[in-house]
C-alpha cells in the first residue's frame, strides 16, 4: 500500500498550500490596509480577503468538467501553476487592483485543489485505507495553517513586517507541489479506464498496489463505467466447481448457476438461497423497510454489510485463492479483442488486434464477447464447453498469477450467464455482473444445497453463503439491446467512454440519491458554525487573559492574535490524526454520529456563557474549553467526512461533475456564512448566532442518522450499486 499512501500525501500538499494561504491572508491584511489606507474602506479590505473565495467558486463551476475532459493529474498541475503565479504577483503587487487579480488566481488554484484532491485520492486509494488517506487533506490543510501562522508570527516581531513577502512565499512550496504533480503523481486509473487507456491504467494500478496481479481491480474499474441500470439483491450458497462439475451441463439443473471471475483459474457453482423478491430479501437482511419509515433504506442496507462481515478472513480464504476465467473469446479464436483505444484506432470498428502476446497492451485481452457475436444463431443456448463463449481455461488477463483476487473490503467480482425467452420465442442470452460479499460463517456440509454432481461429498466449510448485487455489465449496450440481438450485446470501453458524462445521468435514481446526501452534507457542514467559532476565537482567548499575558511579555496585539490562532490550529492536528486512525475502523457515519453531539454541547455552553454572567474569569475559561472541544471534534468528523463521502458515492462517468456540484455548494455556503456573520452578530447577538449554529448541528445529526450510509472499506463501484438499489428501495417503500 506504500505507493497509494505516498501518492495521497503528495496530492494533499495542495491542501497544505490552501491552509497556508488562508492563514497568511488573515495575518497580512492587518498590514495591507495600513499601506493602502483601507481603514476607511472596509469593503475593499473585505474584497481582498474574499477574492479567493470568489475565484474558488467561479472555477468550481467548471472544475469537474475539466477534470473529466483532461484528467485529474493535469488539473492538479494547473492548480500548482496558479498557486505559483498568484504568489509571484502578490510579491510584486504595486496596487490594490493587482493584488485583487493575484487573489483571484489564488482562488482558482484553491478551487481546483478542494474539488479534485479528495476525488483523486478516492480513485487511487485501496478501499481498506481510503478513509484514512482522504483525511490527509484536512491534516495537511491544518498543518499548512500552523506553519503559516508560525512564519507570519516571526515576521510580525520584526520592525517593518512585509505583507508582500508573507504572501509571496507561497510561490516556493507551490514549486514543490508542481514538481510532485509533474514527476511523481500518476493519472487516476479510473479516469484512464474511462478513456479506454487500459495499459496505462494497469501500470498505474501495479505501482499503486505494489503487485503485478491487478486483474480483479482492472475488471472492477471497467464495471465502474456504468451509470444506473437494473440492480437486484440476491443470495447464493457458493461452492467450488471441479472438473466433473465443469464437464457437467448445469443447464439441466435449473436451480444451479456457474460463476466466473476475471482471472484464469477457478469457477464456482452457486445456487440461489431463496426465490424471494428483491424487497423481501433486502428487508430480511437489512430491515430496510423499517416500521417508522424515516430511516433511509440505503442506510440499513449499507449497515447490513458491515454487520455481516466475518471477523475471520473473507471469501478469498477458501473459494477464491484466485478467480476463475471469464469473458475471453474461445481458445480456438485466432484474433482477440484489445481494450486499449490505440488498438481501436489501429483496427477500426472490429476492436481487434493480432498482437496478443508480448507487451502489446500488456496482454490485456478484452472481457467482452466480440461485437460480431451479437448476431449468433437464434437457437443459442448457454455457452457450451469449448465454444466461442466458453469460460474454461481462458483469461481476462493473460498469464497465471495468484495475487490478490478481491476488489477490496471482502468483496469479489464475478459474472454469470443469464438467458430469457425473447418476444419471438427464441432464447436471448447475456452476462450479468455480480458483486459478492460473504454473509457469515461457511455453510455446513449437511445444510448445503450445492452439490458437485458425481463427486465426493465436500468437507465442512467448503461452501459459503454470500450476498450478491446482480446487474448488467457496464459495457452492455442499450442501443444494441433495442435491436433484440441474440447473445451478449457489449461494447468496447473506449466506445462507452466516448460519450462522456451527460446531464441526464444526474437524474438516475442512484445518482440523485447520492447528490441529496453529498449536497446536504456540504450545506450542513458550512452552517454548523465553524466559521463563526473561528471568527470569535481570538476574542474568547483575549477574554481568558491570554492577550494580557502576552502583552506583558512584550508581544504586540497583532502578534498575540497570530500566536493565539497558531496555537488553536496546532490543537487540531492530534485530533485529525485520531480521525485518520478511526475513519476506516469506526467509519464515517459513526464518527459523525459521535462527534456532532459534542459540537452541540460546545455551542450550548457558548450560548450560556454569553447569557449568564458567572464572572469574567469563569466565563472566559468555560468558553475557551468549549472552543477547543469544538475545534477538536469538528476536525475529527464534520471537517473531513463530507468531502470523503462526496468523493465516494458517485459513478466514475459523472464523478467529476457531481463533486463539482458539491464543491460549489461548499463555496456558496462559505460565502453566505462568512458575510452573514457580522450581520447576525448585530441583530441577534453572539448567543443567538451560536444558538442557530447549535440548531443546525441538531438537524445535521438527524440527517446523518436518517440519510448518510456507512461506506468504510467498500469499493467505489460497489457503493454506487448500493445507492442504485437503495434508491429503488426507497421509492418502493414510499409507494407502499
Amino acid at each position: 500500500m506504500s505507493g497509494a499512501v505516498l501518492v495521497a500525501v503528495a496530492a494533499a500538499i495542495g491542501n497544505l498550500l490552501q491552509g497556508w494561504d488562508n492563514a497568511t491572508i488573515a495575518a497580512s491584511v492587518l498590514y495591507i490596509k495600513k499601506e493602502f489606507k483601507l481603514e476607511s474602506d472596509p469593503a475593499v479590505e473585505g474584497l481582498i480577503v474574499a477574492m479567493s473565495l470568489i475565484g474558488a467558486t467561479l472555477i468550481t463551476t467548471c472544475a469537474g468538467a475539466i477534470a473529466d475532459w483532461l484528467g485529474r493529474r493535469p488539473v492538479l498541475i494547473i492548480s500548482s501553476v496558479l498557486y505559483f503565479l498568484s504568489g509571484i504577483v502578490m510579491l510584486w503587487a504595486p496596487n490594490v487592483y493587482i493584488l485583487l487579480l493575484a487573489r483571484l488566481l489564488d482562488g482558482f488554484g484553491i478551487g481546483l485543489v478542494v474539488t479534485l484532491v479528495p476525488l483523486y485520492i478516492s480513485e487511487t486509494a485501496p478501499p481498506e485505507i481510503r478513509g484514512s488517506l482522504n483525511t490527509l487533506p484536512q491534516f495537511t490543510g491544518s498543518g499548512g495553517m500552523f506553519l503559516s501562522y508560525c512564519m507570519v508570527f516571526g515576521m510580525s516581531l520584526t520592525k517593518s513586517p512585509s505583507w508582500r513577502l508573507m504572501l509571496g512565499i507561497l510561490s516556493i512550496p507551490s514549486l514543490v507541489y508542481f514538481a510532485l504533480t509533474v514527476f511523481f503523481l500518476p493519472e487516476s486509473p479510473r479516469w484512464l479506464v474511462s478513456k479506454g487507456r487500459m495499459l496505462e491504467a494497469k501500470h498505474v494500478l501495479q505501482r499503486l498496489r505494489g503487485r503485478e496481479d491487478v486483474s480483479g481491480e482492472m475488471a472492477l474499474l471497467v464495471e465502474g463505467l456504468g451509470v444506473g441500470g437494473e440492480t437486484s439483491f440476491e443470495e447464493y450458497i457458493i461452492g467450488p466447481a471441479d472438473d466433473i462439475a465443469d464437464d457437467h451441463d448445469l443447464s439441466a439443473e435449473k436451480d444451479k448457476i456457474k460463476l466466473y471471475g476475471p482471472e484464469r483459474g477457478q469457477s464456482w457453482v452457486a445456487r440461489p438461497v431463496t426465490d424471494q423478491s428483491t424487497i423481501g430479501l433486502v428487508s430480511r437482511h437489512a430491515s430496510m423497510v423499517n416500521q417508522s419509515g424515516l430511516v433511509d433504506p440505503l442506510v440499513s442496507l449499507f449497515g447490513s454489510v458491515h454487520e455481516k462481515l466475518p471477523d475471520t478472513g473473507s471469501m478469498r480464504s477458501m473459494l477464491f485463492p484466485h478467480f476463475g476465467s471469464m469473458f475471453s473469446v474461445g481458445g480456438n479464436q485466432a484474433r482477440q479483442e484489445e481494450w486499449d483505444e490505440e488498438s481501436l484506432a489501429r483496427e477500426g470498428d472490429d476492436y481487434a488486434s493480432d498482437a496478443v502476446g508480448g507487451d502489446s497492451d500488456d496482454n490485456l485481452h478484452s472481457p467482452l464477447i466480440s461485437r460480431q457475436t451479437t448476431s449468433l444463431e437464434k437457437d443459442l443456448g448457454p455457452p457450451p464447453h469449448g465454444s466461442l463463449a466458453s469460460m474454461r481455461n481462458n483469461s481476462l488477463i493473460g498469464g497465471e498469477g495468484a495475487g490478490s483476487t478481491g476488489i477490496g473490503g471482502g468483496w469479489q467480482l464475478a459474472w454469470k450467464w443469464s438467458e430469457r425467452e425473447g418476444q419471438d420465442g427464441h432464447k436471448e442470452g447475456g452476462f450479468k455482473r455480480i458483486y459478492l460479499h460473504q454473509e457469515g460463517v461457511p455453510a455446513s456440509r449437511r445444510g448445503s444445497i450445492v452439490s458437485v454432481p458425481g463427486g465426493d461429498a465436500p468437507t465442512d466449510g467448503e461452501f459459503i453463503q454470500a450476498a450478491a448485487l446482480v446487474s448488467q455489465p457496464a459495457l452492455y449496450s442499450k442501443e444494441l439491446m433495442n435491436q433484440h440481438p441474440v447473445g451478449p450485446a457489449m461494447i468496447h470501453p473506449s466506445a462507452a467512454a466516448a460519450k462522456g458524462p451527460i446531464w441526464s445521468d444526474l437524474f438516475e435514481p442512484g445518482v440523485k440519491h447520492a447528490l441529496v446526501v453529498g449536497v446536504g452534507m456540504q450545506i450542513l457542514q458550512q452552517f454548523s458554525g465553524i466559521n463563526g467559532v473561528l471568527y470569535y476565537t481570538p476574542q474568547i482567548l483575549e477574554q481568558a487573559g491570554v492577550g494580557v499575558l502576552l502583552s506583558n511579555m512584550g508581544i504586540s496585539s497583532a502578534s498575540a492574535s497570530l500566536l493565539i490562532s497558531g496555537v488553536t490550529t496546532l490543537l487540531m492536528l492530534p485530533s485529525i490524526a485520531v480521525a485518520m486512525r478511526l475513519m476506516d475502523i469506526s467509519g464515517r457515519r459513526s464518527l459523525l454520529l459521535t462527534t456532532i453531539p459534542v459540537l452541540i454541547a460546545s455551542l450550548v455552553i457558548l450560548v450560556l456563557g454569553s447569557l449568564v454572567n458567572m464572572g469574567s474569569i469563569v466565563n472566559a475559561s468555560v468558553s475557551t474549553v468549549s472552543v477547543v472541544l469544538y475545534f477538536c471534534f469538528f476536525v475529527m468528523g464534520f471537517g473531513p467526512v463530507p468531502n470523503i463521502l462526496c468523493a465516494e458515492i458517485f459513478p466514475t462517468r459523472v464523478r467529476g461533475l457531481c463533486i463539482a456540484i458539491c464543491a460549489l455548494t461548499f463555496w456558496i455556503g462559505d460565502i453566505i456564512v462568512t458575510y452573514s456573520l457580522p450581520v447576525m452578530l448585530k441583530s441577534v447577538g453572539l448567543g443567538g448566532v451560536f444558538g442557530m449554529y447549535g440548531v443546525v448541528c441538531v438537524i445535521a445529526w438527524v440527517f446523518v442518522f436518517l440519510k448518510v450510509p456507512e461506506t468504510k472499506g467498500m469499493p467505489l463501484e460497489v457503493i454506487i450499486e448500493f445507492f442504485s438499489v437503495g434508491a429503488k428501495q426507497a421509492a418502493a417503500a414510499k409507494n407502499n
